[in-house]
């Protein structure tokens, strides 16, 4: 895992991991302007694929609990929220969240991510994910990372086939998207499976 020294960041705070064009840390709450604008922005690119937003969903409030909600779950190992920025300017550029970590004999966890659409197709998630690698199978000490994206979705199965993954299969009906249970085609990546 790299990190990078001698730079400002909101609220004091050092990356926490850092990828080529990209670093990543836990989300404050002094990221919350930038959060709203690049969602509220990007809600027509990203709502075909994610989960119905909530009525306050964009909210100070919201974001408040959301920031909540990460460090309850990061203390109890269930999961690890990351803001995904350009190590150029700092400019907030989607988010990787690693949930449902599973412990005993599993050692896996669930990759999602979402980039604001002017930042799409311009490499940064892929960045993003590689520099997220050492995080999860050295640091966490998984074995397994499982992603899953819908079928339509191309950008997303063509990301996780150039970050290592391997399709495994169609799953049914398996998470409501947009308010409609859908198909997802599943993915996975091993920790013996990267290079290096």
């Amino acid at each position: 895992m790299a990190f990078m020294r001698g730079l400002t960041f909101p609220g004091g705070q050092q990356p926490v991991i850092c990828g080529q064009r990209v670093y990543l840390r836990y989300p404050l709450m002094a990221d919350y302007l930038q959060w709203s604008k690049l969602r509220g922005e990007s809600r027509a690119f990203l709502s075909p694929w994610e989960p119905q937003w909530a009525r306050d969903e964009l909210t100070k409030g919201a974001f408040r609990r959301r920031l909540k909600r990460y460090a309850s779950e990061t203390r109890s190992d269930t999961a690890y929220a990351f803001f995904v920025f350009r190590r150029d300017d700092n400019t907030l550029l989607g988010g990787c969240t690693l949930s449902n970590v599973r412990r005993g004999v599993t050692q896996c966890c669930a990759l999602g991510y979402w980039i604001g659409e002017r930042f799409s197709r311009r490499g940064y998630m892929q960045d993003a994910i590689h520099a997220l690698l050492p995080f999860i199978f050295h640091t966490l000490g998984l074995h397994r990372i499982e992603a899953a994206c819908l079928p339509a979705n191309d950008p997303s199965k063509s990301l996780l086939i150039k970050t290592g993954f391997k399709q495994e299969g169609l799953a049914r009906r398996y998470l409501q998207i947009n308010g409609d249970w859908q198909d997802h085609v599943l993915f996975a990546l091993l920790a013996d499976e990267v290079p290096g």
